[in-house]
């Protein structure tokens, strides 16, 4: 009976004190200034690389970078000799906070955070097409040098979508 009760008693405290091992990536994002997403899309089937960033924060600022210079997505590139060097338009959209709020959440949905994701790669080998994704959102941070279109073609499209929605990456 002892046993018993104690064994109830180191069950109880390690369910009360402690949570689980993992963070739920899948949370419902509030409305915050702290929150953003960055996006990088290169079109890698014509040379010079074609480029376009999106930078949007929880404000409902958007800043969208375009063209074939190294800036588009490295603010600290070397490569001011070669010749695209000044190929990048750059310009701002201010949009409604609330709206900014609805595509993080959907990009949570798609597993923005998530990042033990399993089964969802593609089975296709060469991609001419990368996609990248840097986010905080609800003081939850993802930050990974992989090809989305690689891992999660799911949400590489819906990281396309929101490119789209802002600019078209096919001009």
């Amino acid at each position: 009976m002892l046993k018993k009760l104690l064994m109830a008693a180191i069950g109880a405290a390690v369910l009360s004190g402690c949570g689980p091992f993992w963070v739920n990536p899948y949370i419902t994002v509030r409305e915050s200034q702290l929150n953003w997403v960055h996006i990088h899309y290169y079109n890698l089937n014509r040379k010079p690389i074609r480029r376009i960033s999106v930078y949007m924060n929880g404000l409902g600022h958007v800043e969208v970078k375009k063209g074939t210079s190294e800036l588009v997505s490295n603010d600290f590139a070397k490569g001011y000799n070669e010749e695209n060097w000044g190929s990048i338009k750059t310009y701002r959209i201010d949009i409604d906070p609330k709206h900014a709020n609805d595509i993080f959440q959907n990009l949570v949905n798609y597993g923005v955070l998530d990042r033990e994701k399993t089964g969802r790669g593609s089975k296709k080998t060469a991609f001419d097409r990368f996609i990248g994704v840097k986010a905080n959102i609800s003081n939850n941070t993802y930050s990974a040098q992989e090809n989305i279109f690689e891992v999660d073609p799911d949400l590489a499209e819906q990281l396309l979508d929101v490119i789209r929605e802002f600019d078209d990456p096919t001009k």
